[in-house]
């Protein structure tokens, strides 16, 4: 497997599992309780908008915020796991808060579709994380075009089955209901948790090669 293709399924499926679009469906139902079903795929449709221009927006101005501010790499992949892994133990074992920020009043669809659905659910610490830890393995980004263009591409695609997901959210809960979805929620969680600790021995191997800490 190629960089590009090992950048664009790492990608894809760390990122899938951090937003978890089934876990963000009873959040996403709650807060459109009582609306007809376009109104459902319009603020889907919007919220993986947003989402995805705050992808975009660190991935290219977050890498440069690290070259400017002269941040390892090892260091972000090392953080970046740490985050990973944090997430995914908090959705392995799970305490019951995630549905409380569907509590509070809904607001306009624009407003909840950027507050909390595209920020903090699907774009949050683990999805900053996981853009700047992937966009990190590219050595010279500014000439590697095609390792960038891999990681956009999941980023793209990841959107697109989020939107499937919470467009469709009032037929898949009803097929699997609410222990199939906590099933499914813990599975990404222990996998999440794995590809964090994954980040974490790169970074640190990396690490003790750039500072000298071994002998080659």
């Amino acid at each position: 497997m190629n960089q590009s293709t090992a950048l664009f399924v790492g990608t894809f499926t760390t990122l899938l599992a951090i937003i978890n679009p089934l876990e963000a469906m009873p959040v996403f139902l709650k807060l459109l309780a009582n609306k007809d079903r376009g109104t459902h795929r319009r603020v889907a449709r919007l919220s993986c908008f947003y989402a995805t221009l705050l992808l975009f927006f660190f991935l290219v101005f977050g890498t440069l915020m690290l070259k400017l501010f002269e941040v390892p790499l090892s260091m972000v992949r090392i953080v970046g796991g740490i985050v990973l892994m944090q997430i995914g133990f908090s959705l392995f074992m799970p305490s019951g808060n995630a549905g409380a920020m569907a509590g509070g009043p809904a607001g306009k669809d624009e407003d909840i579709a950027f507050v909390p659905l595209a920020m903090p659910l699907m774009f949050g610490p683990g999805a900053i994380a996981t853009v700047l830890g992937m966009a990190s393995q590219v050595q010279r980004p500014l000439e590697d075009l095609l390792p960038l263009g891999a990681i956009t591409a999941a980023i793209l695609a990841t959107m697109v089955v989020t939107y499937l997901f919470l467009a469709y959210a009032g037929t898949i809960v009803d097929r699997i209901g609410a222990r199939g979805i906590d099933a499914v929620t813990r599975i990404v969680g222990f996998f999440v948790a794995a590809m964090g600790m994954g980040l974490i021995f790169h970074g640190l191997d990396q690490a003790i090669h750039d500072y000298g800490l071994v002998r080659p």
